[in-house]
């Protein structure tokens, strides 16, 4: 099972999810600040960061962007209803995903499986390696270079790319892109899309105002290419 970094300030909360988790066969280490929790990170080494988005002092979405500056852990924000606007800055901080509080360990665990999926794009027959431009795709090491530089990319900037690279010219939808991206069966939350895609733009494109590599059809979705 995984390594799972819990940082929630709340203990009724953190030991709730802590305890579930373990039961489920997850190891799990809990911090309730994210001064401590980033403290915690280079000893513990998680597969996986679970972040509350309130907490004192630094904030989760200052931790976040913390740990996408010299890390590309997958990170689950947890988040408390109506907290929209700290959604939407986390998400483009970085997170890969969140999950509103209060959550049964089962919804927590499924999210956590899903990050941590490598993804099966389906391209059974396609090269290892393909060239688009300036943008060198290797499905099997799971690796993006541009003009020759690797690219950092959080696990659903690299899911989201192979996906859409895997039918150039096909138009998806955000809830089919949320579907086969994020596992998500039930009409979820589009800001994940929308902030992914945005974030994936600022690295693989020349003019982010202009995509070469992932457009927009609007009304429609996304689609990769025409190059």
């Amino acid at each position: 099972m995984s390594r799972v970094l819990l940082i929630e300030d709340d203990p009724s909360v953190r030991e709730g999810v802590e305890l579930g988790l373990r039961r489920r066969g997850h190891e799990v280490r809990a911090a309730a600040t994210g001064e401590a929790g980033l403290a915690a990170m280079a000893e513990f080494r998680p597969d996986l960061l679970l972040l509350d988005l309130m907490l004192p002092g630094m904030n989760g979405v200052q931790v976040c962007r913390r740990v996408r500056e010299r890390s590309q852990l997958p990170i689950i924000m947890l988040t408390a209803r109506g907290d929209d606007f700290d959604v939407v800055i986390g998400l483009e901080a970085g997170a890969d995903d969140y999950i509103v509080k209060p959550a049964r360990t089962e919804v927590i665990e499924a999210r956590i499986r899903a990050v941590l999926r490598r993804l099966d794009d389906g391209g059974q027959g396609r090269p290892a390696i393909e060239v688009y431009g300036e943008l060198t795709i290797d499905r099997v090491g799971l690796t993006v270079a541009k003009a020759g530089r690797p690219l950092a990319l959080a696990p659903s900037e690299l899911k989201l790319l192979l996906h859409l690279s895997a039918a150039p010219e096909q138009v998806f939808s955000r809830q089919q892109l949320l579907e086969h991206v994020w596992d998500h069966s039930y009409h979820a939350d589009a800001r994940l899309v929308d902030a992914c895609v945005a974030r994936l733009r600022g690295k693989i494109e020349d003019q982010v105002g202009s995509p070469r590599y992932v457009q927009t059809l609007r009304g429609f979705g996304y689609r990769f290419g025409p190059l």
